[in-house]
């Protein structure tokens, strides 16, 4: 298209959206995060997943925060949390895949090829029953184990890297190893590293991070740091299909209306 054709252009519809009907990710202030941002947590070994979730409120005095994808007590790693309407959100992560490192001591380890036999049984479809501690039925299931690798090995230690479904007992996965190997395997410990597209290699947050942010925000006005830690609520919706419609259609798709 010539310069002169777009001189002659006729717009019938305005490009950019009224501010009245949202606002783009990436110019959204400070407060319209805390409402509808995410926050990829690191969290410590020891308390619950949902002590952190309440920690996390009272350092950002917001009632309303969710997680995806519960953490046992003893287990590090990758959390996402949703700060307020963003919780609805989290339920797209719920069923993404995850990655864990998993350390655990084995009352002896074979060969590198009989290790590497062994491993090679885990990969792909097994079949799972939930332990005795959980909060699902006890029923076998089946779920898939995408890559297992050995990132190391010294006397009797191993570690491992699983990527996996989301659902998988990672715990269970030693015991069930340990089992073939002989006579059992003892998980020492155990660190989510992804959640879906978020890994830690991206960046987490500290609980003692986020406090010292939201100090400098509200003591010195300084929002730099606190903004940088967190996420437009898009980040975790990136993976669906999008759709795009006109801004004369948002207050009907909000009530219901059908997209077509």
């Amino acid at each position: 298209m010539t310069l002169k054709q777009l001189e002659n252009l006729v717009v019938i519809d305005q490009d950019i959206t009224d501010d009245a009907y949202g606002t783009y990710y990436d110019k959204r202030t400070l407060e319209q995060l805390l409402d509808y941002g995410l926050i990829i947590l690191d969290k410590p070994p020891g308390p619950t997943s949902h002590e952190t979730v309440a920690w996390t409120k009272r350092i950002l005095k917001i009632p309303k925060i969710g997680h995806s994808g519960t953490l046992d007590p003893q287990v590090s790693g990758v959390l996402p949390l949703g700060l307020g309407e963003a919780t609805k959100a989290l339920g797209v992560l719920l069923y993404g895949p995850k990655e864990y490192h998993a350390l655990g001591r084995f009352h002896s380890l074979p060969s590198k090829q009989k290790l590497d036999e062994v491993l090679e049984m885990f990969r792909g479809e097994i079949f799972q029953k939930p332990p005795q501690r959980s909060a699902v039925l006890r029923q076998t299931r089946t779920r898939t184990i995408y890559e297992l690798e050995v990132l190391e090995q010294k006397e009797r230690l191993l570690l491992t890297r699983i990527l996996c479904e989301a659902g998988t007992y990672i715990r269970k996965l030693y015991y069930d190893i340990g089992e073939i190997l002989g006579p059992g395997a003892t998980m020492i410990e155990l660190r989510r590293t992804k959640v879906d597209r978020f890994h830690e290699v991206d960046g987490l947050v500290t609980l003692h991070e986020l406090a010292n942010a939201y100090a400098l925000w509200e003591e010195k006005k300084d929002e730099t740091k606190l903004m940088s830690m967190i996420k437009p609520i898009e980040y975790a919706l990136s993976e669906l299909r999008s759709v795009v419609i006109r801004d004369s259609a948002v207050d009907a798709l909000c009530h219901g209306a059908q997209l077509a």
